[in-house]
């Protein structure tokens, strides 16, 4: 008996999501030591955990033997002050992955189907082939949704829109104007819309959707957010989503119990609080983000203008970027290839710190006059 085959056709059909490559496993392939190693690939803070984030970490360290609170009273509480809006309007999750999945049990199921940009973020395609849903991918417009052709996607039985916003790995931001047009025809559509702002706290605010005002004209849309990034928690996993009461009251129904752990809980309710770190953290990628672009200028390269802490640079002209992705895993600097997402010629980098986006742009330079 082939045990694989009890699962479902479609959850075997599924291929796994590549992560960044850990510096740990880099440093055990490659021999090098792991202090040395620079990693540019996951979209994670260089300036780490904010220092109020952290002493909320610590002084929780002594209640995990207890369960965490499965509401998240306080973080909600913070979320919608910041927000504006009610504490029943608030999802939380372990990451905004978490808060994906959940979209994707609560609305979709074999026989619906929901509707994704090519080059955008890989999970909406996994999660809706986990739900055992059809997929519609709608062809992009440089490298960024085509929104109208989204549209054009939707079907009787769709029941899930994904629509990234910075998108990722891209980078590429909608037209505000255009977005709220098409969020007013996809809610025509009877479909829920989730627009994914996991970047947003790295543009400055006039460049912002205003998705949360959004909320009361929109009752079909989802916006997700994620403390991984700018708030520097990655390795704690937590994200939040907000929407109208009834679309939340659907995604607790399918929400894991103390699906957010205490730690968690604890240090993204005081990363919220710390304006300081921040207004830092955007001025350091502002000001990676000008550093990385006018290495590619003088190299001569290509790169796709992005709002997010990261940027796509086109390396090789045609065909595969992965041989230059391997030099560079050989000096130590790890990067991602997104050849998984259509753009082959393509590397994605994170902004890191000065330093680190130099030692990144000095070996690309010597890799590419080899």
């Amino acid at each position: 008996m082939n045990l694989t085959e009890l699962s479902p056709a479609y959850i075997r059909a599924i291929a796994p999501y590549q992560p960044g490559k850990p510096i740990s496993e880099l440093a055990r392939e490659m021999g090098l030591v792991e202090a040395d190693i620079v990693k540019l690939a996951s979209n994670e803070n260089p300036l780490g955990v904010s220092p109020k984030a952290r002493a909320a970490i610590q002084a929780g360290i002594d209640d995990l033997a207890l369960y965490p609170d499965g509401n998240g009273f306080a973080l909600k509480t913070a979320l919608a002050g910041r927000l504006g809006i009610g504490l029943d309007q608030i999802v939380l999750g372990g990451g905004s992955n978490d808060l994906l999945e959940m979209v994707a049990r609560a609305f979709l199921a074999p026989g619906t189907s929901a509707v994704y940009s090519r080059h955008a973020f890989a999970v909406y395609a996994l999660a809706t082939q986990a739900a055992g849903a059809i997929g519609f991918e709608a062809p992009a417009k440089d490298y960024g949704h085509d929104l109208d052709a989204m549209l054009a996607r939707v079907q009787r039985h769709t029941r899930v829109v994904w629509i990234a916003n910075p998108n990722n790995p891209s980078g590429t931001l909608l037209d505000n104007d255009a977005l709220h047009r098409a969020l007013a025809a996809f809610a025509a559509t009877g479909a829920v819309v989730v627009l994914d702002e996991a970047y947003v706290e790295f543009m400055d605010p006039e460049r912002r959707a205003p998705s949360i005002a959004w909320l009361r004209e929109f009752p079909n849309l989802i916006v997700v957010r994620t403390f991984s990034k700018a708030y520097g928690l990655a390795g704690l996993r937590v994200g939040y989503a907000a929407c109208s009461r009834e679309l939340a009251d659907l995604l607790n129904r399918v929400r894991q119990p103390f699906n957010v752990n205490s730690l968690a809980l604890a240090a993204a309710e005081a990363a919220l609080a710390d304006d300081e770190f921040l207004a830092e953290a955007k001025r350091v990628n502002d000001a990676g983000m000008a550093q990385l672009t006018a290495g590619f200028r003088r190299l001569g390269l290509d790169w796709i203008a992005s709002a997010g802490n990261f940027v796509a640079v086109r390396v090789v002209k045609e065909g595969d970027a992965g041989a230059i992705f391997q030099a560079l895993l050989r000096k130590g600097i790890i990067v991602r290839p997104v050849g998984a997402y259509a753009m082959p010629e393509y590397l994605r980098v994170s902004i890191g710190l000065p330093e680190q986006n130099e030692r990144f742009l000095a070996a690309l330079r010597e890799i590419l006059a080899l």
